[in-house]
């Protein structure tokens, strides 16, 4: 039994499809197949069910699947642990990030660890909340950056830190009558129009869950899987929302205004998780600190 099987076998099943996985793993489809059946004959059962288009674990295979996974993971903890002994000269840290934060939190950090730890590669997964806990639970990203309440997958535990508490302000079109009143209250967006993060994504329920609070009603217009765009929609009068302040522009501009609404204002918490029995490696560590020191340094950033 070799580590290249154990990485073919898992591949095969995250993926559902032998081609799949042998694109994944970079190798040629016949090579890949090949290695299955010799580990499938080794261990004297099969571990997929085959079909022409999928493959599906046996319940052998999903057993046997846990095990390589948990292998595959000690490996990987002590590939990490040789990285680090070269004092982060070299290595890699995947991160996982909501869009939500991706734009507005990372570029700074990135840039100052870069600076900081040229040696160390970065790469950056953008994912809405529940397809970052499945990378997580299959140990695919390091850590992730996300906004909690978190639905964790079965059999996950996850660590976390908490990084910022930031306030969700009320985005307006800029001929907008809300624009004119010196206080706005939960109350003054009954009936507005209102635009939202599609389904999936944590930043739309947790502004729906805001507005059941209060008993408000508003109407729900549009959805998108972008901030960007509502930024955009806002602006051009289709309607109203709540954006994150790390995502709301510090200078005046032509785009949306923003006002905090009183006497109670919407907020969202933004954390770093992980597998709680999975140890943070050095270069994952360092990124968080550096994530960090950029919250304490930008202004616009600070928790609330």
């Amino acid at each position: 039994m070799e580590m290249h099987q154990l990485r073919y076998a898992v591949a095969v099943a995250r993926m559902g499809n032998f081609s799949r996985a042998a694109e994944h793993c970079h190798v040629a489809q016949p090579s890949l197949s090949q290695q299955i059946l010799k580990l499938e004959e080794e261990l004297g059962e099969r571990l997929f069910e085959r079909t022409k288009r999928e493959a599906r674990p046996t319940p052998h295979g999903e057993a046997f699947l846990r095990r390589a996974l948990r292998i595959l993971e000690e490996v990987d903890a002590a590939h990490r642990e040789a990285e680090d002994a070269k004092d982060l000269l070299t290595g890699t840290v995947t991160i996982g990030v909501i869009p939500t934060i991706a734009p507005y939190l990372l570029p700074r950090a990135m840039a100052a660890f870069a600076k900081e730890y040229p040696g160390v590669e970065m790469i950056v997964q953008e994912e809405t909340t529940p397809r970052l806990l499945k990378l997580l639970h299959n140990y695919e990203i390091d850590f992730a950056l996300i906004s909690p309440p978190l639905e964790e997958p079965p059999g996950s535990q996850l660590g976390t830190m908490h990084l910022l508490t930031e306030e969700l302000l009320l985005a307006l079109p800029p001929d907008h009558a809300l624009t004119r009143k010196k206080t706005i209250t939960p109350g003054d967006l009954n009936q507005e129009q209102l635009i939202i993060m599609k389904e999936g994504h944590c930043l739309g329920e947790q502004v729906l869950n805001f507005c059941k609070s209060p008993g408000i009603r508003p109407q729900v217009s549009f959805r998108s899987a972008q901030l960007e765009t509502i930024r955009s929609l806002v602006c051009a009068g289709m309607g109203i929302s709540l954006i994150p302040a790390m995502a709301a522009p510090t200078a005046k501009s032509s785009g949306p205004v923003f006002r905090s609404l009183s006497p109670r204002q919407p907020t969202r918490s933004v954390v770093a998780a992980w597998p709680k029995h999975r140890l943070l490696g050095r270069a994952a560590t360092a990124f968080l600190k550096t994530v960090t020191a950029q919250l304490k340094s930008n202004a616009s950033l600070r928790s609330l």
